[in-house]
């Protein structure tokens, strides 16, 4: 069912920018692998069509995202009066800001706690939307990134929204439901707003597992969540997204952000891909899942046999590896750079990230490429040394 999809030539962000030509790019957070066959069917059904206009979200949507989040994930409560459809995650957190910064109302910055290393967006986001970065430094316990509690209590005093992202990028921890239920009485307790992007929940290495932060919140907490089936489903292109707010208040005050900023009209494609994911994609999913994972396998098991200087840390969910890189002694842009010139691989190096002497690896592609990858890191990487 899985078809890796060679995607050069295709005005592919992944594979045709400039600074990707001639390189094997493991880089964007996005798949090599075409979608779902009952995504491609619907897509060619409302193709033949014919008629491409606006378009509303009709019940089947708000049903089928419902469904698939009971049904996989334990999340109850999902209806048409709390889910408001936008074009992409990036775009529902600023309209999120937004709406936030108008109910603060004082004329004061918006302050944003968020644990670093952050999805570089966040940082984008939080700037342009004219708010304020708090941050919280995750901390490398055994191999393992976890939560600074003392730290982020203190922060919580600072701040007014923590914008969480579960699981997380870029480390690939996927927060336990312990940790989310200790999340969320801070936040409480602090007065915090909770803002969570789960985009990569359907990532979840074997023996661990998605908790949605709505389904620990209790009645009194006042938090949205933004997720999308366009990172699971590889669909990304089509624009859609949903964020889902309890509030009747903030739901008006969102949906009016996302008319102010011109981010609700939706392409026709998202919609029927959407349904069909969510309603005819899991046993594709599963088999992603599962190569994913042996992709991540392979990594592990290749750098410490060939390249043991370089720390792959533990990763628990998402299709991004996190490699620390400081025994190269050299940044990690510098590091990023040299690959990308003389071994021709490409992958993000961690100061957009808010982080230091680490890459992050793109795992989404064929064991082949991997494997070509970093054969080509090895070679490079030998002869430097």
């Amino acid at each position: 069912m899985l078809e890796y999809v060679d995607r050069r030539n295709s005005d592919c962000y992944k594979w045709d920018s400039e600074c990707a030509q001639g390189c094997l790019p493991l880089w964007i957070a996005d798949m090599d692998f075409a979608a779902a066959k009952p995504i491609r069917e619907a897509m060619q059904r409302r193709l033949d069509h014919g008629v491409f206009g606006y378009t509303i979200v009709p019940q089947a949507n708000y049903d089928a995202v419902a469904s698939w989040f009971e049904r996989r994930h334990g999340w109850k409560g999902i209806n048409r009066d709390n889910l408001l459809y936008t074009t992409a995650v990036v775009p529902a957190i600023s309209a999120v800001f937004a709406a936030l910064q108008a109910r603060k109302g004082n004329g004061e910055r918006l302050r944003i706690l968020t644990f670093t290393p952050a999805y570089n967006c966040f940082f984008t986001c939080i700037e342009n939307m004219n708010c304020e970065l708090v941050e919280s430094r995750l901390v490398l316990v055994n191999n393992r990134f976890e939560i600074n509690w003392e730290d982020v209590e203190n922060k919580a005093k600072e701040a007014d929204v923590f914008l969480l992202c579960n699981p997380h990028n870029p480390t690939g921890r996927v927060w336990s439901r312990e940790e989310l239920e200790r999340l969320a009485a801070i936040m409480r307790r602090a007065h915090l707003f909770v803002l969570s992007d789960e985009i990569h929940c359907e990532f979840a290495f074997p023996g661990y597992a998605y908790t949605p932060f709505a389904s620990i919140a209790i009645d009194d907490t006042d938090f949205c969540v933004c997720t999308s089936a366009s990172k699971a489903f590889n669909i990304a292109g089509l624009l859609c997204a949903t964020i889902f707010v309890p509030n009747k208040d903030l739901f008006a005050q969102i949906n009016h952000a996302l008319e102010v900023h011109e981010v609700n009209g939706l392409n026709p494609f998202g919609l029927v891909a959407q349904v069909a994911a969510y309603n005819e994609s899991e046993a594709w999913l599963d088999e992603l899942n599962a190569y994913v994972y042996g992709n991540y396998c392979y990594l592990r098991d290749f750098l410490r046999e060939h390249l043991p200087m370089l720390q792959l840390h533990e990763t628990e969910g998402t299709y991004l590896a996190w490699v620390n890189v400081s025994a190269m002694n050299m940044s990690a842009e510098a590091f990023c750079r040299e690959l990308a010139d003389k071994a021709h691989v490409l992958f993000n190096p961690s100061g957009m990230y808010g982080g230091k002497h680490y890459v992050r690896i793109n795992l989404a592609t064929s064991r082949e490429v991997l494997a070509e990858a970093m054969e080509r890191v090895a070679k490079e990487i030998g002869q430097r040394l």
